[in-house]
């Protein structure tokens, strides 16, 4: 007896067909794929490849010799601690703050309009006139040091101490959390109207309809959001590079100075090993949460 879930065999005028058509398409996705082969998958090739030798002139095989070497230098240990901990804190604030203020707008408050613009503004502002922005206020003579005089707190240099990761979360949550909001209104704006007044009529508060109906229904905007977000936390390079030029404090040395300074003395093979590293490790977490969300959401799909 055959079993219910097993695939039916194609005929052979059905495989013809199939053929067939496979044939009709390859010229027009022949574009596109030549086009992904040349700028991403050789390239990434190219990348193991480079990984695996001596150096891009001689090409002996040194095989995990450049992972070890990249793994012990602590260059790469720094960076890649403080990558990991600024994304460990920047990427959820940006998902939970943007969740939260488009649950707030979602709920017809006043000056929605208003303050949906000015969470957008970031998006339109270049990013070195931000960066001016914020080299004036958290400046040793700055105005959040006057700020903080007002209430006895002595001068912090902001950018040279410990607290200089505060200043790019801050600097990351306010260029992305109206982007990220309005991904978060347009999926709570899709959700069925009826199912919400359902549970309502059962008597369930603002809370539990939130928890228990649309955040189900979210669940593969928020793993979009967070993937976006991660994303955006390893390319926040960009606006570090502005306010602290090439070798910056310590505690913000990403893996983007690495990458930026080893690419400068033309060491490839331990370039090469550091962004395979770095992919494995973006692999992984994106994989982690794909499992999260195919858990969560699995019950609203279809």
């Amino acid at each position: 007896m055959k079993k219910s879930g097993q695939k039916k065999k194609m005929t052979e005028p059905q495989k013809k067909k199939k053929i067939r058509e496979l044939i009709s398409s390859a010229p027009y996705l022949a574009p596109s794929m030549i086009g992904v082969a040349v700028f991403f998958v050789i390239p990434f090739l190219v990348v193991i490849f480079y990984s695996l030798v001596d150096n891009p002139i001689s090409h002996n095989f040194v095989f995990i010799d450049n992972f070890k070497n990249v793994l012990g230098n602590s260059a790469f240990r720094q960076a890649a601690a403080n990558t990991l901990q600024f994304s460990a804190i920047a990427v959820p604030l940006a998902v939970l703050l943007s969740l939260g203020l488009a649950a707030l707008l979602d709920r017809k408050i006043p000056f929605r309009s208003q303050f949906r613009t000015f969470f957008l503004t970031p998006m339109m502002v270049p990013v070195a006139s931000v960066v001016l922005i914020y080299q004036v206020m958290f400046h040793y003579n700055g105005g959040v040091n006057d700020i903080l005089a007002i209430f006895g707190i002595g001068k912090i240099d902001w950018m040279k101490s410990s607290y200089a990761q505060i200043v790019i979360v801050l600097l990351f949550l306010w260029k992305n959390l109206g982007y990220n909001m309005i991904l978060f209104m347009a999926a709570l704006g899709s959700i069925p109207k009826d199912i919400i007044e359902v549970v309502r009529l059962d008597s369930s508060s603002s809370w539990q309809t939130f928890i228990h109906v649309k955040l189900r229904y979210l669940s593969s905007t928020i793993l979009f959001v967070t993937i976006m977000s991660l994303i955006n936390s390893f390319k926040v390079f960009r606006e570090i590079y502005l306010l602290t030029s090439d070798y910056p404090y310590e505690t913000l040395y990403m893996l983007q100075h690495f990458m930026n300074n080893t690419f400068r003395s033309l060491d490839y093979q331990k370039l090469s090993a550091a962004a395979i590293l770095m992919s494995i490790v973006m692999v992984i977490i994106i994989g982690i949460l794909f499992l999260v969300e195919n858990h969560f959401g699995k019950d609203v799909e279809g």
